[in-house]
């Protein structure tokens, strides 16, 4: 079983589609389910549509939030159909599945994470930023809904398709070749975005009452980048040196006032 990429559901309504989505991870050798404030969970309903993957719901981990579920994760996938405001990277299934499988080794402990919404409404525009890829199921224009458990066949298939291509390299590379550090994970970039909106607030550069989608699109930015831990640490050591700055000419000034 693959235990570095998670499958994540959120705001399940129907439990079966627990149960569902739970054979689909088995057949496919996945077995991290997490699940984002489920409507019911465990239920016999879930257990009766695993049909014998009754292991991964059984380990399935339940948490209050996204953010929760992601937080240890270097790389985030959010499934989506629909158009957003601000368009955001966006590849199909088997693309998705490459970069999975270039990009981790199994020795790696990186952890991976898809994301799959309500089954009336999908994930908001709150979640998926949270996400540095939007996946979308290529299937006819006009009809494009497909059941959770249905989707995360097709995501888990493509995964496993693409796993299989790659196991007889010895350690696949990242960006084509080995990497110096290891990537951020959410919970890093997630510190990296209060950081920055904290300290351009402080510059003036951010105008809270007119944000004009500023945070939105620095953030579409970084999450393109896949910056690595080393790289966020940069980051944040070149805002602290701002902050420090800042704080010192407010105390110059001050002084000098006096």
């Amino acid at each position: 079983m693959n235990s570095e990429i998670k499958i994540v559901l959120v705001n399940t309504t129907h439990s079966g589609n627990i149960g569902g989505v739970a054979r689909a991870m088995k057949n496919m050798g996945l077995s991290d389910l997490v699940l984002v404030e489920p409507k019911v969970f465990p239920s016999e309903e879930a257990t009766a549509r695993a049909a014998g993957a009754n292991d991964v719901l059984a380990n399935a981990s339940v948490v209050a939030t996204l953010s929760d579920a992601i937080a240890d994760c270097e790389l985030v996938f959010g499934t989506s159909a629909r158009e957003r405001h601000i368009p955001w990277p966006i590849m199909d299934p088997r693309e998705m599945a490459s970069i999975i499988s270039t990009g981790k080794s199994k020795d790696s402990g990186k952890k991976i994470a898809v994301v799959f919404g309500r089954e009336d409404r999908g994930l908001t525009n709150e979640e998926l930023h949270l996400c540095q890829h939007h996946v979308c199921i290529p299937s006819v224009e006009g009809f494009s809904s497909l059941n959770i458990a249905s989707a995360v066949q097709v995501i888990a298939y493509e995964i496993r398709m693409a796993s299989l291509c790659v196991e007889q390299v010895e350690e696949p590379l990242q960006w084509g070749t080995k990497w110096d550090a290891p990537m951020a994970n959410q919970e890093q970039l997630e510190m990296l975005f209060d950081h920055l909106e904290q300290t351009v607030l402080k510059t003036g550069f951010l105008d809270p009452q007119k944000p004009r989608q500023l945070m939105t699109r620095v953030r579409r930015l970084i999450m393109r980048a896949l910056p690595d831990s080393i790289e966020v640490n940069i980051l944040r050591g070149i805002l602290t040196s701002v902050d420090k700055s800042i704080a010192s000419n407010v105390k110059s000034s001050k002084e000098l006032g006096e």
